[in-house]
């Protein structure tokens, strides 16, 4: 199964990320759900992700991370010098966590809501959503 990013589909910067992300994955390794859908919901639960968890999840190799672990595992993935950013490791979780928990707090506010309206995907990016 290959790795599935779940994301807030209301949020300006996680679309965006979404974006950076498949930008970086030629090989299209990752899919794609959002949090909101129900193919989202369904994955929370089955691989029991925290229902306060409102921001970026990775489900791998049959276990669910979040917040700046799945951040970091996700950019161990990215073509290019992103890669490095897994070393981020070492740093004590919670440190790591409190940096992320900031950015997801503010997101909306700093970056803004999606509109009713999203963009069309072409149909080879269409197929890496869930």
């Amino acid at each position: 199964m290959n790795p599935i990013i779940l994301f807030d589909g209301e949020c300006n910067f996680c679309d965006s990320s979404v974006q950076f992300i498949m930008k970086r994955d030629p090989k299209g390794l990752f899919r794609f759900a959002s949090l909101q859908s129900p193919t989202g919901q369904e994955l929370q639960k089955k691989y029991g992700v925290p229902e306060d968890i409102d921001s970026i999840v990775l489900i791998e190799k049959g276990k669910s991370y979040y917040k700046s672990a799945a951040a970091l595992r996700i950019c161990r993935h990215l073509k290019g010098a992103w890669k490095l950013f897994y070393g981020f490791t070492i740093v004590p979780r919670f440190i790591r966590n409190a940096a992320y928990d900031i950015i997801a707090k503010n997101r909306y506010k700093w970056f803004g809501k999606k509109e009713e309206s999203c963009m069309l995907p072409s149909p080879s990016i269409r197929k890496r959503f869930l």
